[in-house]
């Protein structure tokens, strides 16, 4: 699911016109398809080395800027927050940046392709603690959750997870979250950092229109300073994870979460992630957070990762990213996540914006959010426009980046359905020059969710 949102300023770079001019002109000798290779310090030439635009800190940074910006209009440097393991980031030697008014790492020692890789090869462990954890209950939360969403509780199995949208009138998505359903009257929600305050305000709001007409609903928002929230993710999570707890992972499937003990600690284990890969997010109360970490880390199978590496990470599994590839004013159905309107709630037609999403999925759309393989040019940047080979601008990138799997650029944007199809050539504009591109399906690389099949 979508989980990034960047805000507040980011060090001023001197260099950075120079290490954009040096990554254009010497891209073709960054290699980083070849994990052996990058584990040995290979990714580049010793002149290039600190500036491949996938590695750099600096660049990565400026990238997300305008995104920065946007969602910072409200907020002030005052503001910023700290998770629980951010003590532990800063001994670790974490490359820390204001992420959506919270201060995270970027990356650590090792560069931003080297944590992907490990991740796609081994096992990562990444903070997502600055997420909103919020437990929903009462004998009407299941209604009172489908009346801002589009997806179908009363079908979901308990334990069961499903990934699902905040809705407005207009069909447009407010946020992309994921519920688990403890029991028919018990919720566990992970929304975005970046849209805390709009998803709390949201829920605060419809839990009183539901207590004004005397039905039961109760709202916890879970403190990050108390509870933490911690991604395994990898091919090897599960091996790792598995030395910890006293059941069987075999029959935790993909989208289930269970509440069990570790290192006498009580936490809950889902099996999910925003990588592609097999992985678990675990909520763990903040005062056994760092203790379950270091266990962790004594694996030589687990590092920690940063930012950096989750955005290129989910790029390449195709996953949105709020405020980017999804927001208010774009509906499920153009970008491309009709799934998650439940059949049974088509046939009600009672959530947020019903009418404008069904008429969408009937008559079709005007804009289609679609994947882009890049050839071996620089990376399409948020914003970049998308032309026909004659040069006439139909669309625009929403998501993009070095894809470090298929040592390839990658990117996600919005066309017209006659260009939407796949294997579709269009041109991207970047920095007044135009490239190659070809529409692809999602994801780039293959994901490795574990169904138990």
């Amino acid at each position: 699911m979508l989980r990034l949102g960047i805000r507040d300023r980011f060090l001023v770079y001197d260099n950075l016109e120079k290490c954009l001019k040096i990554v254009e002109s010497r891209r073709n000798t960054c290699s980083v398809g070849i994990v052996s290779r990058i584990k040995k310090g290979w990714g580049c030439d010793s002149t290039l080395r600190s500036n491949c635009l996938i590695d750099s800190t600096a660049l990565y940074a400026v990238a997300i800027q305008k995104q920065n910006r946007r969602l910072l209009s409200t907020s002030t440097i005052n503001e910023v927050r700290k998770t629980c393991l951010y003590d532990l980031h800063v001994e670790k030697q974490g490359k820390i940046v204001n992420f959506a008014g919270w201060l995270m790492p970027v990356q650590y020692q090792d560069t931003i392709t080297v944590s992907h890789l490990h991740t796609r090869t081994l096992t990562s462990l990444f903070d997502v603690g600055h997420m909103l954890q919020t437990r929903v209950s009462g004998k009407d939360a299941g209604e009172y959750l489908e009346s801002l969403t589009t997806c179908d509780l009363k079908n979901l199995n308990k334990g069961a997870a499903t990934l699902t949208i905040f809705t407005n009138e207009k069909g447009g998505i407010l946020d992309d979250l994921i519920i688990t359903k403890d029991d028919e009257d018990k919720y566990f929600l992970v929304s975005n950092a970046g849209r805390r305050d709009e998803d709390s305000q949201l829920l605060l709001e419809r839990q009183k229109d539901f207590k004004e007409v005397g039905k039961n609903v109760f709202v916890d928002f879970l403190e990050p300073l108390q509870q933490g929230l911690i991604a395994l993710q990898g091919p090897t999570a599960a091996t790792v994870l598995q030395s910890l707890v006293n059941f069987d992972l075999q029959t935790l499937k993909f989208m289930y979460s269970v509440k069990t003990e570790i290192l006498g600690s009580r936490i809950r284990i889902s099996r999910c992630g925003y990588t592609g890969e097999d992985g678990f997010e675990i909520s763990v109360p903040a005062k056994d957070a760092i203790n379950l970490v270091e266990k962790l880390l004594e694996n030589p199978d687990v590092k920690l990762a940063g930012l950096g590496a989750r955005d290129s990470l989910r790029l390449e599994a195709g996953l949105c990213l709020y405020g980017n590839d999804i927001d208010e004013n774009t509906t499920p159905i153009e970008a491309a996540l009709t799934w998650l309107v439940a059949k049974r709630r088509r046939t009600e037609a009672n959530f947020p914006g019903a009418q404008q999403i069904l008429s969408q999925i009937k008559t079709g759309v005007t804009k289609k959010r679609v994947g882009l393989l890049l050839g071996q040019g620089p990376p399409a940047r948020q914003g970049a426009s998308i032309l026909t080979p004659e040069g006439e601008r139909v669309g625009s990138v929403t998501s993009g980046g070095p894809s470090p799997t298929l040592g390839r650029p990658i990117a996600m944007g919005y066309l017209p359905p006659d260009w939407a199809h796949n294997g579709s050539g269009v041109l991207i504009e970047i920095r007044g020059k135009t490239y190659k591109a070809t529409v692809s399906k999602m994801p780039f690389v293959k994901t490795n969710y574990y169904t138990a099949k």
